[in-house]
């Protein structure tokens, strides 16, 4: 089954690629979703309208990441946790943690993007890599201190 994706589906295309699919994946899952619809002759005006849309999304999306890249370069969270006396942490930082320090410093980022390695384990700066989009990628300096 050929089907028109209307919005970026991970693995399988972006906005506007026209894609052939299991015919039970595209009528069960992606059209009830409003992820794609059947790619017939009539639907061709359509696919034209969402490239002209999906462009129009990319671009802002890419603007709206390289905005908060900025803004997140230059902001620097704390993050207070109990440690001995070897400065190991009794627990870890995780992506969740920055994120909600993030959230307190009026910076809203999902969790996934942060992509730490393994979580913080010790007191220190720490310098994170968060993926804000596929093109742009940001640092966050979380500073882990004793509490």
């Amino acid at each position: 089954m050929r089907v028109i994706l209307k919005s970026e589906v991970p693995h399988l295309g972006d906005a506007g690629d026209i894609v052939r699919v299991a015919p039970g994946y595209g009528r069960n899952y992606l059209i009830p979703r409003g992820l794609a619809i059947p790619a017939s002759e009539g639907s061709v005006a359509t696919l034209e309208h969402q490239q002209r849309m999906a462009a129009a999304i990319r671009r802002k999306k890419l603007a709206e990441a390289q905005e908060l890249a900025e803004k997140l370069n230059g902001t620097a969270v704390s993050i207070r946790r109990e440690a001995g006396e070897d400065d190991k942490l009794f627990g870890s930082v995780t992506n969740r943690d920055i994120a909600e320090a993030l959230a307190a410093e009026g910076i809203e980022i999902d969790r996934r993007s942060i992509q730490l390695d393994e979580p913080l384990r010790a007191i220190g700066l720490f310098t994170v890599p968060v993926r804000l989009h596929r093109e742009v990628e940001a640092n966050a300096r979380v500073y882990v201190i004793r509490a």
